[in-house]
């Protein structure tokens, strides 16, 4: 499903060159479930950013699907974004004044997709909390709040789940209900990525790939006990 090939990244500020990703090379197949880990800096969020469409490389070469999206503008890259992938963050990013219903339905209406009430209810029973969902953020726990964003991410039924730090503000309860919910949607066949720093959370993927200054150090298989 992705494929990249010597991406690097580099900031510019002012005259100074950062390197966030010196020549990543990395595969992932349809339906796998990976976590991305390293320390503060190493490169694991901004390489989630442009397997997501949030960022472009500087360089070297990202296959989706076997399509090379590296050069797309940011017109298609948007489209991509919005049909492919669903995003999961650890500060929720929910509105505070919507239920979580409508919290749920934003990428629907952004999208112009039919039936926003009916696949919204849909999303937030596949997550368990149908009825929870006229509730507003502030009446639902950290777990649940997370739960509504997952929901939200799968709304428009997308092949590829992207989560930076899903479980970081969560109580062990809520880390393992969520780490739960995501290996059913690995079951189900979507393709899942993670970012954490929660060794607990990443032994429970396939495979655990390692950062260290921008550049892949480990890739292994997780050896299920």
């Amino acid at each position: 499903m992705i494929q990249l090939e010597h991406i690097a990244k580099i900031y510019r500020m002012g005259k100074i060159e950062v390197p966030a990703l010196r020549g990543i090379d990395l595969t992932i197949k349809q339906g796998d479930m990976v976590a991305i880990i390293g320390a503060s800096g190493s490169g694991k969020s901004t390489l989630m950013n442009i397997i997501g469409f949030l960022d472009k490389p500087t360089a070297g070469k990202y296959m989706l699907e076997g399509a090379d999206v590296s050069q797309l503008n940011d017109n298609k890259l948007a489209e991509l974004r919005n049909k492919k992938v669903g995003f999961v963050f650890q500060t929720f990013n929910l509105l505070p004044r919507a239920s979580a219903l409508s919290n749920v339905e934003l990428p629907l209406i952004y999208s112009g997709g039919g039936q926003r009430r009916k696949r919204s209810m849909e999303a937030l029973e596949r997550v368990g909390l149908g009825a929870r969902a006229n509730h507003k953020p502030t009446e639902l726990s950290g777990g649940e709040q997370q739960r509504v964003a997952i929901a939200r991410a799968l709304v428009n039924k997308p092949s590829l789940i992207l989560a930076d730090e899903p479980t970081g503000n969560l109580d062990s309860s809520a880390t393992t209900e969520i780490t739960r919910i995501f290996s059913q949607l690995h079951q189900e066949g979507i393709t899942v990525i993670l970012v954490t720093h929660e060794m607990d959370v990443a032994r429970q993927t396939q495979r655990i790939i390692r950062l260290l200054d921008g550049r892949i150090i480990s890739d292994e298989k997780v050896k299920k006990q």
